[in-house]
């Protein structure tokens, strides 16, 4: 049994996460649980999983889950730094990574530095520290077990094979609601429009990420560090089914797909129980419900932060945490409908352009590389404004 510190358990990840766990009761124990500001959802799952410790990020909110779960005797904290500690508990055996954002990443340090099996969920964390996380774990043996759709599909092909024999990767990508937008109508999309996603059930930030291809650049960029890999040996297709979820091509040409419906419990699921598969009652893909599979390039001149983050990678250093940052900043401005769908690239390659470069970069270095972006993000959408 395999006893779990879900962080980020109240998102679209987390609720998913928990319930592969209560399809699994034999398989799975909850030790922690933590959330930013969902504090409702929170104490229900405590007082259904009953884990041992609960964390709210927010400060705000510790009296509101310190009075309902006391009687439960939960331990409960609040705060970032509670996050960071909570994962070095003895009784975890896996940390699975959900959170969104920057927030994510010395969580995921801390686990590692501990020798805590990781399920990462988290894109930032090696979008952001790439270089210092696969170091990590290299030093403290540790697997980070995917559990992106995409980069789970990657993983799962090249179970077996030998890395001499791979030519390249290649992600797939829904291409979001506004694949067939002219850059005429894109200047007029609104946030609403934007998390309509036509195929998967994610949070706003991802589904926004999604609709502007960002979350296909920080995927790229992950798959980077993940599989150790060039960028140009890592390609993108749009494929609006989502069925096939990503591919893997070798030396002689052949190509290898993993394919199913698209439903994030699936690598959930995989990435949870690794080594082995488990039988689930999910939905089965039938290809006669299938007709017709489409793939085509992304046009990278429309939505063009996919190509602002193949730059960040070919740059290197810090970029790609300079990339982060302005892009939260700039999907919260969205949301808020203070800046357009366009000004989004704009300010981040602004951003980019702007904060000093450090070529190697350690934990210190990314911790103010963030702050500053974030800074400056903020004065160009007033500017705009």
């Amino acid at each position: 049994m395999k006893r779990l510190a879900i962080l980020g358990s109240t998102g679209s990840i987390g609720t998913q996460a928990l319930d592969v766990v209560e399809a699994n009761p034999k398989l799975f124990n909850i030790k922690v649980l933590t959330a930013h500001n969902n504090v409702e959802l929170l104490i229900k799952q405590a007082l259904k999983f009953k884990p041992k410790t609960v964390v709210v990020a927010n400060d705000e909110h510790y009296d509101a889950l310190s009075n309902a779960l006391e009687i439960e005797g939960i331990e409960v904290y609040s705060g970032a730094l509670a996050l960071q500690q909570v994962v070095l508990d003895d009784d975890v055996d896996m940390v699975v990574a959900a959170m969104v954002g920057y927030a994510g990443l010395l969580p995921v340090v801390n686990a590692i530095k501990a020798g805590k099996e990781i399920a990462l969920a988290n894109k930032e964390t090696l979008v952001v520290a790439g270089d210092i996380i696969t170091r990590l774990c290299a030093k403290h043996n540790v697997k980070l077990l995917p559990i992106d759709s995409e980069h789970s599909a990657i993983f799962q092909c090249l179970e077996g094979e030998r890395t001499q024999d791979l030519d390249k990767i290649i992600l797939t990508c829904s291409g979001g609601p506004f694949r067939n937008f002219s850059s005429e109508e894109l200047r007029s999309v609104t946030s609403k429009q934007a998390l309509a996603h036509p195929n998967w059930d994610m949070g706003a930030k991802i589904t926004i990420d999604s609709a502007t291809l960002m979350n296909k650049g920080f995927e790229v960029i992950e798959a980077k560090w993940l599989f150790n890999l060039p960028p140009e040996k890592i390609d993108v297709v749009i494929h609006p089914q989502s069925i096939v979820h990503s591919m893997v091509q070798f030396v002689d040409g052949s190509i290898k797909a993993q394919m199913g419906l698209p439903d994030m419990r699936l690598p959930i699921q995989h990435a949870m129980c690794y080594p082995g598969r488990v039988e689930n009652s999910f939905p089965r893909f039938s290809f006669s419900d299938y007709s017709k599979l489409t793939f085509h390039s992304p046009d990278t001149k429309k939505f063009r932060n996919l190509a602002l983050a193949y730059k960040a990678i070919e740059k290197g250093g810090n970029m790609a945490c300079i990339v982060n940052a302005a892009n939260e900043v700039v999907v919260k401005a969205f949301l808020q409908e203070r800046i357009s769908f366009l000004q989004m690239p704009e300010v981040i390659e602004q951003c980019m352009d702007k904060i000093s470069f450090i070529s190697q970069p350690e934990i210190d270095d990314y911790i103010e590389t963030d702050k500053q972006t974030r800074q400056k993000a903020n004065e160009i959408i007033k500017k705009i404004v």
